[in-house]
């Protein structure tokens, strides 16, 4: 759960905030098809600040939530592009197969986002029952 709520509000928001320190690398990632890649890098960079931040509140944390998780499904896209086209980027160690590879966590990041954005009941549910879990494997 620690991992779920510093991922969803302090890293993303540092990532959102990435797109501004570095905006070409992002800019590259964007496919072509789609017009003004650096507007979208900057709308994208605000809306990953804007949703993180918005995790860090609990009275905002559910709608930041919902937010995030729009905001990661919209980027996934240029993350698919970059698999695609590896060859474009040939400074990321392990080329195609890191890229490829990467693809699937962002089903992770989307979990995580949905885990630290839960109301506190199912926070402690979930909680309990891992409690549980370690418990039961602990006994045998």
């Amino acid at each position: 759960m620690l991992i779920a709520r510093i991922f969803s509000g302090p890293v993303m928001a540092l990532l959102g905030l990435n797109h501004f320190l570095m905006p070409r690398t992002y800019e590259k990632i964007i496919p072509d098809a789609l017009p003004a890649s650096l507007e979208l890098v900057y709308i994208s960079g605000i809306a990953e600040m804007l949703g993180a931040l918005g995790t860090l509140h609990p009275k905002t944390r559910r709608a930041a939530g919902k937010f995030l998780i729009a905001t990661l499904i919209a980027v996934f896209p240029a993350n698919v592009y970059m698999a695609m086209n590896a060859e474009e980027f040939p400074n990321i160690p392990g080329g195609t197969a890191t890229l490829v590879a990467r693809l699937p966590f962002q089903v992770l990041f989307i979990y995580w986002v949905w885990l630290a954005t839960l109301s506190p009941a199912a926070t402690a549910a979930i909680a309990e029952s891992q409690d549980r879990s370690k418990i039961s494997s602990a006994s045998t």
